[in-house]
């Protein structure tokens, strides 16, 4: 059986990488959220993650979030910003990623399917970019 993680836990993570997101002087930074197990190298390991960039390409600012997750909204400050930032992104080897329009997973979505790399999010969604909530399940 899959854990998923409270809404109000994977939100609090999300909110917390606000000074994560913002741009340095010295490069691009990087986040790593892990919302369940035991260690970062085990967890990528299982390729259960999905890594999203804050540019084309795969450039710019990353996050992981490490799965299973369920985001059902991006409706607080921090995460507003992660929302906009979202301009890439490459799925783990056992990683279903699906994208919403609206919060609470509703709407207009968009799937990946395991080790994708999509160079572009706002031409794949379809929808202007705009991502709302997101699914991250483990395969």
């Amino acid at each position: 059986m899959q854990k998923i993680v409270p809404p109000t836990l994977a939100l609090a993570a999300v909110l917390s990488l606000g000074a994560c997101s913002s741009t340095s002087s010295t490069g691009p930074d990087t986040a790593l959220v892990l919302f369940h197990g035991t260690g970062t190298a085990e967890q990528l390991k299982s390729g259960c993650w999905a890594s999203f960039f804050a540019e084309r390409n795969f450039n710019g600012n990353s996050l992981t979030l490490i799965g299973p997750v369920e985001l059902t909204t991006f409706d607080k400050e921090s995460a507003r910003e992660l929302r906009r930032e979202m301009r890439s992104v490459i799925t783990g080897p056992r990683t279903n990623l699906v994208l919403y329009e609206k919060q609470f997973l509703s709407a207009r979505s968009v799937g990946f399917q395991p080790a994708t790399r999509e160079a572009s999010l706002v031409e794949k969604l379809g929808f202007g970019g705009r991502i709302e909530s997101m699914q991250l399940r483990c395969g």
